[in-house]
């Protein structure tokens, strides 16, 4: 968790991971995880700058108003390396380029494979797989790349999640299990979350119901007031 191969030199590298993480899983139960982008999410980091990949800028406690641009464009506008742009705007977070398709595709693909968003909704700029992660599974991998079924990609969101963290009655429909329910469209479901305008609200998603209450319609959630989630805490 999260499985990822980051940096140039690392790209493609996923040929040798999942090949080993496959001979291991012949003698132990194993699993991963990964978020459906190219880009990762954490704190802004000077050790993650290297003047190579694309670094934005999510949110800065001393310079708020540079949010949502490039690390690059406003080290250009100070006049300064990006290293010292990075220390300048610290403490801060940031959106950091650092994989390449053909490796979120292989690691999503993958059998033992679980969809996660990693999405961090504290961020005053976040990264767009905290409201677009799930739909742009279906939208992108499933209906345009075709990776998997749309059974496959429910399961890796849904049931393989709940199976592999041992959350007992989650993740299938069936009599007795909490309902908690997802009608979309799987014609139309998209994301449309961008990293320039992350918050976009997702297409194609009719009605959620958290455990039996509906929590979301046609839309737009405005009208709908009910908050039945609860903590999920695992057994000893």
């Amino acid at each position: 968790s999260h499985h990822k191969c980051a940096g140039r030199a690392n790209w493609g590298r996923t040929r040798e991971t999942l090949a080993l993480i496959e001979a291991l899983a012949q003698r132990q139960r194993i699993a991963l995880d990964a978020y459906p982008y190219v880009a990762g999410s954490t704190l802004l980091r000077e050790d993650l700058v290297d003047g190579v990949i694309d670094v934005l800028l999510t949110w800065s406690d001393p310079h708020p108003g540079m949010a949502g641009r490039l690390l690059s464009d406003i080290a250009r506008a100070w006049g300064c390396t990006e290293q010292q742009a990075c220390l300048r705007l610290q403490p801060g977070g940031a959106c950091y380029f650092q994989m390449h398709e053909e490796d979120v595709e292989r690691v999503i693909a993958h059998p033992l494979s679980m969809i996660g968003s990693d999405g961090l909704p504290h961020d005053r700029h976040p990264h767009p797989r905290l409201w677009g992660t799930f739909p742009r599974v279906f939208a992108r991998y499933w209906r345009e790349r075709r990776l998997f079924t749309l059974e496959q990609a429910v399961h890796k969101m849904t049931g393989m999640t709940a199976r592999n963290l041992r959350i007992a009655g989650r993740g299938l429909l069936r009599a007795g299990a909490m309902a908690d329910v997802v009608v979309f469209d799987p014609a139309s479901i998209a994301d449309t979350a961008t990293y320039e305008q992350p918050r976009g609200l997702s297409r194609g998603i009719d009605q959620v119901f958290v455990n039996g209450v509906l929590t979301y319609r046609g839309g737009d959630s405005a009208g709908v007031r009910a908050r039945a989630g609860r903590m999920l805490v695992r057994g000893a």
